[in-house]
């Protein structure tokens, strides 16, 4: 098995660095995290918030998160609780927002944010979290492991629960 560890190591902090910085600068962002896309799931990278969630892998066929990849296209939903599709992180979420990373057209990742009110996102979020999104997609072949080694081997888990 294929391992980069200077990259793996700049990608941890560098999403640390994005959940930190968007966790601590939003009051309506209760919960912040990273996902990377691998191998048709979504796998928790990096996260923020009071408590960590049990949804460290998300097939792509699964919740909102699951349709923001499939879709490429940011997801708002103001009232999860009338989203069949959502799937339930923490009894205090209200609405959820998930933005893409995407590279050269093709979703690389995306950013998940939960919050404890009612529709707390709207247009402004879209676009400051897209632009955020865009950051990170124009670095992303710098911090992610090549598509070969990710194809030659799995990675460890214990290394991707941050908070």
């Amino acid at each position: 098995m294929h391992r980069e560890p200077l990259r793996e190591v700049a990608l941890q902090t560098t999403l640390k660095g994005v959940v930190d910085v968007l966790y601590d600068l939003f009051a309506h962002y209760s919960w912040v995290g990273i996902y990377v896309l691998e191998r048709q799931q979504l796998v928790l990278h990096a996260w923020r918030g009071p408590q960590a969630t049990e949804h460290l892998r998300i097939p792509i066929t699964e919740g909102i998160c699951g349709s923001a990849a499939r879709s490429g296209r940011t997801e708002i939903v103001g009232d999860v609780s009338v989203d069949k599709r959502y799937l339930v992180c923490f009894p205090s979420t209200r609405s959820e927002i998930v933005v893409p990373v995407k590279k050269e057209g093709r979703v690389v990742g995306e950013i998940d944010i939960d919050s404890d009110q009612k529709s707390a996102f709207g247009e402004r979020d879209r676009t400051f979290l897209e632009r955020v999104a865009g950051i990170l997609a124009d670095r992303w072949q710098d911090l992610t492991l090549s598509s070969h080694a990710r194809e030659e081997g799995g990675h460890d888990e214990s290394h991707r629960q941050m908070g």
